[in-house]
């Protein structure tokens, strides 16, 4: 009696704790907008603290320029003095891994930056 209940009860400890984490897998993924469809840069890579597309593809004219709002921007510092990428990064909706009013990193599995396309 006692060990049909103490299986019962890891059975759904192993499913709850096997259900979180597939949950937490998958829900980082989501949070990253999909890269820019833009034929001017076919590689992307997602630049994590900033929260924003970085093109990859050294065959472009763009390449290592920031992607926000449908601009490219040179660098950090050209990036920085727009005021909708500000309004952005300290707003609830940033995807970035630190938030430039709080100065905390955002918690979850993986950090750095990742790569799509070409």
């Amino acid at each position: 009696m006692i060990l049909t209940k103490t299986r019962k009860m890891m059975t759904g400890i192993t499913s709850t704790a096997l259900m979180l984490g597939l949950s937490g897998c998958g829900s980082e993924s989501q949070e990253i907008p999909p890269p820019p469809e833009d034929s001017s840069c076919t590689d992307w890579e997602w630049d994590e603290d900033d929260g924003v597309w970085e093109c990859d593809d050294s065959r472009s004219s763009y390449y290592r320029h920031y992607y926000y709002g449908g601009q490219y921007f040179k660098n950090k510092t050209a990036l920085y003095k727009s005021k909708d990428f500000l309004n952005y990064k300290s707003s609830s909706s940033f995807k970035g891994g630190s938030n430039s009013e709080s100065g905390q990193k955002s918690s979850g599995f993986g950090s750095g930056k990742k790569s799509y396309g070409g």
